[in-house]
């Protein structure tokens, strides 16, 4: 009887992602579902962070994506695309998820909040965007933080790592 059980409370704990891969929910604010992510990169190394091998699904609230040179590439973090910048790259079209929608948005069209109670990706400031200003005010109200730009957001990314 107890295998039974335990048997039951593995399949409600896990389910089944694309591929079949094992999925385990995640209690982390940062996580999704692998139904959920647009993930832009193409290759077996789809679902991880270009710069730091980080999973982006696990952190795919914080996710950014740009293009360089006709190729996609998609971040676990603000902080992993300002390190690529940091390269002297140009990239093209950047982008940020919107909390709220979990669509990828056009990073000068997101209102990020910098410094509120949620975890943040490879910082322990968070910075968090959303493309509706009032959705970024009421997730503010409730976990505290401040409304800045991209520029902003990115030049505190930049002081992480100092």
């Amino acid at each position: 009887m107890k295998i039974v059980v335990a048997i039951i409370a593995i399949f409600l704990l896990v389910g089944c992602g694309p591929d079949n891969e094992p999925q385990v929910k995640s209690s982390m604010f940062q996580s999704v579902s692998s139904q959920e992510a647009t993930l832009v990169q193409s290759g077996k190394e789809k679902g991880s962070c270009s710069r730091c091998g980080m999973n982006l699904v696990m952190f795919y609230k914080t996710s950014h994506a740009a293009e360089l040179d006709g190729k996609h590439y998609q971040y676990c973090s603000i902080h992993c695309l300002e390190d690529h910048l940091g390269e002297g790259t140009t990239l093209k079209n950047p982008k940020v998820v919107d909390v709220d929608s979990l669509r990828l948005i056009p990073v000068g069209d997101a209102h990020y909040i910098v410094g509120s109670k949620k975890n943040g990706t490879m910082t322990r400031v968070s910075k968090y965007a959303f493309l509706d200003i009032e959705m970024a005010k009421k997730f503010q109200a409730k976990y505290g933080g401040k409304i800045m730009d991209f520029s902003g957001a990115l030049a505190k990314a930049k002081e992480d790592f100092k």
